[in-house]
């Protein structure tokens, strides 16, 4: 297929069609000025004699009538004969009856204004124009407004230099087209999705060869639309079918179509399918589509505002397709739970695909894709960090890997390492260091006792998650941070796993209290957080003994807004009550299992406690042999950019995402 001007690269810029409009330009300004000057010039019959000739015919009184033109340096006589005279010109016998030339005088005195008076009848003088500069000048104005005029009708035309912004280019689709050619994305720049790659997989077969499923009387789906989160690889799922299928497609995002002219996002709609219906075989990729497909008699302007027009003209599109007309719908969203239910009936988005956060595989895959074009050291294993990045998605993934060349190009170094991916997941996942952070030795060590709660309690407690590493260099908006990675993935979580998380969640505040027998603000986040899981414990897993396996609370959403704005309460206050004195009840058994975790460790407590303000980080091995009360080897120590970074050995490898206790002193 052709390229149009949309589809052309800053690369492929094309100077002959720019010579030819130059050139066509310039023609046109050259001959208008040779018209003007030509028809501003002197009469074709007046011919220039020498001076010799002037002087002879000026004395003989053979000029009837004169005009001088005054000029910078000289005059230009220009002269009627009172009959035709016969002379020599440029070599030639020319009978003439008006003559011209050029005088050599800078001044008019009274000697050559005599022999004018005597000699002719009647003559005048008259300043000289300018040759064609006087045109020009004249001319000037009126160029100037027809330039102007040229360029508002063009820009009126395509829309503002191309795009859809002109003053008669408001309905006109924002769509940006690339052919297949231009693609470059394919399935191979995917990983991680291979159930979705498959899914789609389908789509790339009828679009390459339609007349396998025609013949069978199958319909491919008109519309698919992605579901996942945000960064798993939607918009770059839908670049590599149309990659893979060699096809125009047509990207726009929900938003575009919504303007603040009635009647403008409809329009459109109509424009963008009129133009995937030209192209046909194509894809159309609509962005964010939950912007302009959100579930319709929820506006504030009741059940007639711009959107839902919108919405309506898609709907329709949609369900006018033919058949098998070539075109095919690809939608992404995160928010599927406000989508009007007819856009996702049968007939318009057929199948739904859910593009989920990878698991460890799909990470693992992800990594090689984004670590291709970057040099690696020889110690690096792409497993390894693809086992400690839980709950990553793609996105995450590829700021993760561009953090690490960051900190590699810091060093100066001309590979990536292995030191480098471990500090940039910890930044990641934990935070910016701020050593540069005044923390008083009373705060340090109270944040040391803290974050050590934390790691006792979780390793005594069976069904915890493993420590991964635990820290006291302010990281983020936190002094401290302990995290956790699980073993092994899960999916539905038991009622002991729960209260294990609630038990080493308070296991902060327990040190507090049993060491320094006072409560600080940096248990604040672990409150809330032991908090919020008790109540859902009990309100919506049903895992409270006394109120049963019931739901309270209704959530109510309004679905223009696209966000929770209150609860509505379907209880009573007597089960209010009884729901607050639930919660408070599992927090609470939660803090006293804690206390009594560290109680009986309280020397382990301590020593680990100790170590954490001497060393400041601490992995799993570490934590290890303090509680063997084993040898430390001594702290490695580098410069980078002036701060010391300690050394510390490779993470625990696990494949779950992280449960990261935050705790700030």
């Amino acid at each position: 297929m052709a390229q149009t001007n949309k589809d052309k690269k800053p690369e492929d810029f094309n100077w002959n069609r720019v010579f030819k409009i130059v050139l066509g330009w310039s023609a046109i300004l050259v001959g208008f000025f040779l018209i003007i000057i030509y028809t501003k010039s002197n009469d074709p019959k007046t011919n220039e004699v020498t001076f010799d000739q002037y002087q002879k015919l000026l004395t003989e009184k053979k000029i009837e009538s004169a005009t001088i033109k005054k000029a910078e340096t000289n005059y230009e006589f220009i002269g009627k004969l009172k009959a035709p005279e016969t002379l020599t010109i440029g070599g030639r016998q020319v009978t003439i009856d008006k003559i011209s030339v050029y005088l050599p005088y800078t001044n008019a005195d009274s000697a050559l204004l005599k022999s004018w008076s005597d000699n002719i009848s009647t003559y005048t003088f008259e300043k000289d124009d300018g040759g064609w500069v006087t045109p020009l000048l004249s001319a000037l104005p009126w160029i100037l407004i027809i330039a102007f005029w040229i360029i508002i009708m063009r820009r009126m035309q395509n829309g503002g230099g191309g795009g859809t912004k002109g003053i008669f280019s408001f309905g006109k689709s924002k769509a940006k087209m690339m052919s297949g050619s231009q693609i470059k994305v394919t399935f191979a720049d995917v990983a991680g999705a291979d159930e979705a790659k498959q899914e789609l997989s389908e789509i790339i077969e009828f679009l390459k060869s339609p007349a396998k499923f025609q013949k069978l009387g199958g319909r491919i789906p008109r519309g698919v639309l992605l579901l996942g989160p945000p960064g798993t690889g939607k918009t770059l799922l839908a670049r590599a079918v149309a990659g893979e299928a060699g096809v125009p497609f047509f990207s726009i995002s929900g938003a575009d179509f919504v303007e603040m002219f009635v009647g403008v996002g409809a329009s459109r709609v109509r424009d963008l399918f009129d133009q995937g219906k030209k192209s046909a075989p194509c894809i159309i990729f609509i962005d964010e589509i939950d912007a302009v497909g959100r579930h319709r008699g929820a506006g504030v302007g009741g059940g007639h505002d711009e959107r839902e027009q919108t919405l309506n003209q898609l709907l329709i599109e949609m369900d006018g397709f033919e058949q098998n007309s070539g075109v095919i719908i690809i939608a992404a969203t995160n928010r599927p739970d406000i989508l009007d239910p007819a856009l996702l009936r049968p007939g318009r988005f057929d199948r739904q695909v859910v593009v989920d956060r990878p698991d460890v595989k799909g990470r693992e895959g992800i990594l090689k894709v984004h670590t291709r074009k970057i040099p690696l050291a020889n110690d690096i294993k792409i497993d390894t960090i693809a086992k400690g990045t839980p709950g990553f998605s793609g996105a995450d993934l590829a700021n993760l890997v561009n953090e690490a060349a960051l900190l590699a190009a810091r060093r100066n170094s001309d590979s990536v390492t292995m030191k480098d991916l471990e500090n940039a997941k910890d930044k990641v996942m934990m935070g910016t260091e701020r050593r540069s952070l005044i923390i008083s030795e009373k705060e340090k060590k109270t944040t040391s006792y803290h974050e050590a709660g934390h790691v006792l309690v979780a390793k005594y407690t069976p069904e915890a998650d493993p420590v991964h590493k635990v820290t006291i260099i302010p990281r983020g908006r936190a002094l401290g941070v302990t995290t956790y990675l699980p073993m092994d993935e899960k999916h539905t979580y038991s009622k002991e796993y729960l209260e294990a998380m609630i038990a080493y969640a308070m296991g902060g505040r327990a040190a507090e209290k049993l060491v320094f027998n006072e409560y600080t603000t940096g248990a604040s986040n672990d409150i809330e957080r032991a908090t919020s899981l008790a109540r859902k414990m009990v309100c919506e897993f049903g895992m409270s003994e006394k109120l049963g396996p019931i739901t309270y609370g209704n959530k109510q959403e309004e679905v223009f807004l696209g966000k929770e704005l209150h609860e509505h309460k379907n209880y009573s206050d007597s089960t209010q009550i009884l729901i607050d004195d639930e919660v408070k009840k599992i927090v609470i058994a939660g803090m006293d299992r804690a206390t009594k975790v560290l109680t009986d460790n309280i020397h382990i407590l301590h020593r680990l406690s100790l170590v954490l303000l001497e060393r400041e980080i601490l992995d799993s091995d570490e934590i290890d042999k303090v509680m063997r009360d084993e040898k430390l080897p001594p702290v490695e120590k580098e410069q980078d950019n002036g701060h010391n970074v300690e050394e510390t050995q490779p993470v625990q490898e696990s494949n779950v995402k992280p449960e990261t206790t935050v705790s700030q002193n």
